[in-house]
């Protein structure tokens, strides 16, 4: 008699285990919305300060349904919430991963994890106090004298939360590099001959960020550049031993 085989328990082992991780993450979104929710209004105050201070003809936003500004409150909490549960997806991605990984690469893991947080927060803090000043500015003056500006106020947290959101995957550059030496998908000598091109991608991706504005595009694109250079010496670093 053939023994049994192990593979569809394994595989439903693991279902299981992805279902609870998934729940976790799940319930940390809507945890953090909820408390972003409760304080949406100072949020969304604060928020609002880079389009006065981009232009002083800015007065004020203007919602034209009355339930857009309950809308904008509520998108502003959900976006918050996932902003904010990203460490949290971080750690059960790696929880999930971690007992098919040895000692040694479970540390490893741990501290990308760690670093790809710290780099998600930076993108989104970049993109509020560096990014959005600029491109408010140049959205703003490309207007014209003959138009006055009425921003709606849904439409205009939500670009900016989603702008944050933005930078801060932007700026996960490095991580993704050493997940993909790591995990085997990409060579580093490929990160350091495409260097160029990459430079050339990174370059069109700032300049779309920035809406146009090539100064501002210019000024977005350095420290992606600089992010590209730090992930590909963080593969040096992996990757000073050969593997046994």
């Amino acid at each position: 008699m053939d023994a049994e085989n192990p593979l569809p328990r394994f595989l439903d082992g693991h279902l299981r285990e992805l279902r609870r991780r998934v729940l976790v993450v799940f319930v940390s979104v809507v945890g953090c919305t909820a408390l972003a929710y409760y304080f949406s209004r100072p949020i969304a105050a604060y928020l609002i300060q880079p389009i006065f201070a981009a232009s002083l003809e800015v007065e004020g936003l203007i919602y034209t349904n009355l339930t857009e500004a309950f809308v904008g409150y509520l998108k502003v909490a959900v976006l918050v919430g996932v902003a904010a549960s990203f460490p949290v997806g971080c750690y059960e991605l790696w929880m999930f991963v971690a007992p098919g990984l040895r000692g040694r690469e479970k540390k490893v893991a741990l501290t990308v994890s760690f670093w790809a947080t710290l780099l998600f927060l930076a993108g989104m803090v970049f993109a509020y106090f560096v990014a959005l000043p600029e491109i408010l500015t140049f959205l703003l003056k490309s207007a014209g004298p003959q138009l006055e500006a009425k921003p709606r106020f849904d439409s205009y947290l939500t670009f900016t939360v989603r702008t944050a959101i933005a930078f801060g995957l932007a700026f996960e550059i490095p991580f993704l590099m050493v997940a993909a030496g790591r995990t085997g998908l990409v060579e580093r000598r490929y990160f350091v001959e495409k260097r160029w091109l990459s430079y050339g991608a990174i370059l069109i991706l700032a300049f779309l960020l920035a809406a146009g504005d090539l100064l501002g595009a210019v000024l977005l694109a350095l420290p992606l550049i600089v992010l590209y250079e730090v992930g590909v010496l963080l593969m040096i670093l992996f990757y000073r031993r050969p593997p046994r």
